[in-house]
């Protein structure tokens, strides 16, 4: 295959170039800073977060259900203000790649699964422009991963076959379900073997994979 074969990278956020934006570490640090009951936390937020992943309820609602059900000695602005310093950048990936994505002559989209005000404030804060030509966000699109709906939303969007573009994540199921639908895919592991990747596929397009 020529270079120019390779239309489009496909690129999960959370566990690649930030951290998750509300994972389970987390809401065991904020159980523990605000006396929360970790068990009773975790089980409502797995009852209503998917409805807030793809934007069915906001951050507001998402708390009503998950913390504010009861009296708190701590303010909703608080709570909040923790929940969106646990998005860090991780190391290496993300400034790499903004210089990267400069001439490396592919579009780049994001796929990935993220309620709409922390995925706002990550785009925001992170200058996450500088690295995506495009956001599919579950928020906006109403699907989440593992829906094979969201991928061929994001082809549709791109207008590429599967066959023209490549997709990264940190989660194997995530990885398994794009391969289903033809699109070469990569477990993202480490920044070296994903910049390593990256690096053939600049360099030899979609032959560099062989």
């Amino acid at each position: 295959m020529k270079k120019a074969d390779l239309k489009i990278l496909f690129f999960d956020i959370g566990g690649i170039l930030l951290t998750n934006g509300w994972g389970h570490e987390s809401r065991k640090e904020a159980s523990s800073k605000f006396g929360l009951d970790y068990d009773e936390v975790n089980a409502l937020h797995n009852f209503v977060f998917n409805i807030y992943e793809i934007g069915s309820i906001t951050l507001d609602e998402y708390l009503d259900v998950v913390i504010f059900n009861h009296p708190r000695d701590f303010t909703r602005e608080d709570f909040k203000e923790f929940i969106y310093a646990q998005s860090k950048e991780l190391p290496d990936m993300l400034a790499w790649l903004k210089e990267w994505k400069k001439d490396c002559g592919f579009r780049v989209i994001s796929i990935n699964n993220e309620g709409k005000e922390l995925n706002d404030y990550r785009v925001e804060k992170f200058k996450l422009h500088l690295c995506f030509d495009a956001f599919i966000s579950s928020c906006e699109v109403k699907m989440r991963k593992p829906d094979p709906g969201i991928f061929k939303l994001a082809m549709g969007i791109a207008q590429v076959s599967a066959e023209q573009c490549v997709y990264f994540d940190d989660r194997m199921m995530f990885v398994n379900t794009a391969q289903k639908l033809g699109i070469k895919a990569f477990q993202h592991t480490s920044f070296e073997d994903t910049k390593k990747t990256l690096e053939r596929l600049k360099t030899d397009g979609l032959n560099g994979l062989v």
